[in-house]
């Protein structure tokens, strides 16, 4: 991706380059906060990190920001094998630690994005809830700790939906000053509660210590990088069609989600760290509703050969539907964010590339 490549071959070589120049188009003016600065990244080889390091890489190298990134990370071998590039990239450095309690590096940092939280696949995995809270809220903590060590200017904290709890059936798109919560008395509420009790952190460290923090409380999203073999229905339905397999509805079918590209998501995040409120959450997601049962359906659609799609229940006509939908009415008019790719072209996009391969190596640069 060197500057005196023709814009051709840029895209040649990088199979994102085409949303990678929508990020870039869809956030004009925002890159020169990162003139010469430097970021500093928790959770940045996960689905969200990584997306934020292509994105910063292709700004980067585009604008001549001559910024730099530090991304914390548990395993950069794994990383490397995954997105050499990257890896390579000289404006991009790892530093290896948990982020529970990662030494600081010592190093000014203008800003932060705290993306970390215990992964997908250890989720999938049935890791232990007091691990996954344990993880969201002292990760929180360190990394707060860490903006004041390092005199951070904007610090963003990726929340989550599941702060709100089960969303009531009536409410169709779940706002920011919805008040419900989480059970307590579920351990499998310790995503949500980790991440209630983050976002006080936030707001605490923000009033005491004056730190302005952003936070973004995301919802569903679907695109490159995305998982297809875990706890994702979206992914799961892909991955079936890809394998030439019919997609398999392990419910009725009837729940409602809805599903933001993800360079959609980076440039409402990249947004969100320079221009949001400080301690003003924002709910960051599709507010086009589907149901489990048009998902499948949708996704069978997008690929050429037969797939059948196959839901395992009836759907009972005494219960109502569960939802995990937002609604985005905050960011888009107060931010000017909006959703610029729809679900059919969202999954075939991701279908693409998945059967393109993310096969970028390090001297592709």
């Amino acid at each position: 991706m060197g500057r005196s490549e023709p814009h051709s071959h840029i895209l040649q070589d990088n199979p994102l380059a085409g949303d990678l120049d929508r990020i870039l188009e869809n956030t004009q003016g925002l890159w020169e906060n990162l003139r010469g600065k430097c970021l500093f990244i928790t959770g940045g080889t996960g689905f969200f990190g990584k997306w934020l390091l292509e994105s910063f890489a292709w700004a980067n190298d585009r604008l001549d920001l001559n910024a730099s990134a530090v991304v914390l990370t548990r395993n950069f071998e794994l990383f490397n094998q995954s997105a050499p590039h990257l890896a390579a990239n000289p404006a991009i450095r790892f530093h290896v630690g948990d982020v529970r309690d990662f030494e600081f590096p010592e190093a000014e940092f203008s800003y932060i994005i705290h993306a970390a939280t215990t992964s997908a696949f250890d989720t999938y995995n049935n890791e232990d809830p007091l691990i996954k809270f344990d993880t969201v809220f002292e990760g929180t903590r360190h990394t707060l700790d860490f903006a004041l060590h390092c005199r951070a200017k904007k610090f963003l904290l990726t929340s989550s939906g599941s702060i709100y709890g089960k969303q009531p059936s009536y409410i169709t798109h779940l706002p920011e000053d919805y008040t419900g919560a989480p059970c307590p008395n579920d351990p499998n509420s310790a995503l949500g509660e980790g991440k209630r009790a983050a976002e006080f952190l936030c707001a605490y460290y923000a009033i005491k210590y004056g730190i302005e923090v952003k936070i973004a409380r995301c919802f569903s999203f679907v695109g490159p990088f995305l998982p297809l073999d875990i706890h994702y229905a979206i992914g799961n339905f892909i991955g079936n069609g890809l394998k030439g397999e019919d997609i398999q509805v392990l419910g009725d079918g009837s729940p409602y989600r809805s599903y933001l590209y993800a360079s959609d998501l980076v440039v409402w995040l990249w947004t969100i760290l320079f221009f949001g409120e400080s301690c003003r959450p924002y709910n960051v997601g599709s507010e086009v509703n589907v149901t489990i049962a048009e998902l499948a359906n949708t996704v069978a659609q997008c690929f050429s050969q037969s797939v059948e799609v196959k839901i395992a229940k009836t759907v009972s006509v005494d219960s109502m539907p569960e939802r995990y939908v937002p609604s985005t009415q905050l960011a888009q008019r107060t931010l000017g964010v909006k959703q610029t790719i729809g679900l059919k072209e969202s999954i075939e996009r991701t279908i693409s590339f998945n059967r393109t391969g993310y096969t970028l190596s390090s001297d592709q640069q």
